[in-house]
């Protein structure tokens, strides 16, 4: 079995073992990464943990713990709670007790979800976001809505209108093609 890694702009999630070396640790890092690796975002349920990018890493300690590691799509995010629930539930529902570690650095990014994510997230009426900003140094404070590329993910046209920069969650802003007349949310780039 192929070890599962994340894009080049993620670290790797899943790192084997030394190769030709069989081991029980590896073998249960493997069967916990299975396992993570399908719990879903409790706001965006088509996501799972690993398409939305939050899914940093998982590692067997030589006891034979498991540490999940997820990093928030932004400070204070108030799924985080059920991300770490949702983990510990699962996993212990496939015999496995794990505990999960947030982890703040990096800071998660969008261009972190993958294309998978971004499929489903268009499967169900979301507009994915597109690249995000690259800043060096302080991040300018800006009062104003952030003017974004977008296309309407019902019928394709670019004709697309803000309508609050707010939708049901922080991540989210609400538009409104002004062709299908279709009130649409983006996810945000970050």
């Amino acid at each position: 079995m192929a070890p599962a890694t994340q894009t080049s702009r993620r670290f790797e999630v899943h790192a084997p073992g030394p190769r030709g070396v069989s081991s029980p640790n590896r073998e249960l890092r493997e069967r916990a990464y299975a396992v993570a690796r399908r719990v879903t975002d409790p706001e965006m349920p088509m996501l799972t943990l690993e398409d939305l990018g939050v899914l940093r890493e998982v590692a067997v300690g030589p006891s034979g713990s498991v540490t999940v590691t997820i990093t928030p799509t932004y400070s204070g995010c108030p799924a985080m709670a059920t991300m770490r629930d949702d983990l510990v539930r699962t996993l212990g529902e496939s015999g496995l007790q794990a505990t999960v570690r947030v982890s703040l650095s990096p800071a998660w990014s969008s261009d972190w979800i993958t294309e998978a994510g971004r499929a489903a997230l268009r499967a169900h009426g979301l507009s994915a976001p597109g690249p995000a900003p690259r800043r060096a140094g302080p991040v300018p404070l800006a009062l104003h809505p952030r003017r974004r590329e977008i296309d309407c993910p019902r019928c394709g046209s670019s004709h697309v209108e803000l309508t609050s920069e707010f939708g049901a969650t922080s991540c989210k802003a609400l538009y409104r093609c002004t062709s299908c007349l279709e009130p649409f949310e983006h996810v945000k780039e970050i």
